[in-house]
């Protein structure tokens, strides 16, 4: 299972923007569609972006399109979630997994484990 670190959460308000990344260990990160989840207190984890392999294919929710972006460098093993214009909606812990498969407004995870998140708070 690859090893996935992510950070770049923080507290901002209406309208601000974060920049997460979610670093993985190399050796499979090339050939795996990766995505971000999050997770608000109270309710179950979601889907919120995926990048293709390659790169050359995105996924949203519903909700983040046009505000988020999803991009990969995969030399560098890494996935960026770009938010902007952020609402209090998006006040979760932001998780990254490898991808199985997505469509119809959701995804499947990969790996059962799940890195320690990265804390995105947004106030009004």
């Amino acid at each position: 299972q690859v090893q996935l670190v992510e950070s770049g959460g923080g507290s901002v308000q209406t309208g601000g923007s974060l920049r997460l990344s979610c670093a993985a260990s190399p050796e499979t990160f090339q050939y795996l569609a990766m995505g971000w989840f999050r997770q608000a207190p109270g309710k179950e984890r979601e889907f919120v972006a995926v990048i293709s392999s390659s790169g050359s294919t995105t996924y949203y929710t519903d909700s983040v399109k046009g505000r988020f972006t999803i991009s990969r460098d995969n030399a560098k093993s890494t996935v960026w979630l770009q938010m902007h214009n952020l609402e209090p909606e998006d006040t979760a812990v932001y998780y990254c997994n490898a991808v199985r498969g997505w469509g119809l407004g959701a995804a499947e995870p990969k790996y059962d484990s799940w890195g320690q998140g990265t804390q995105v708070t947004v106030s009004s």
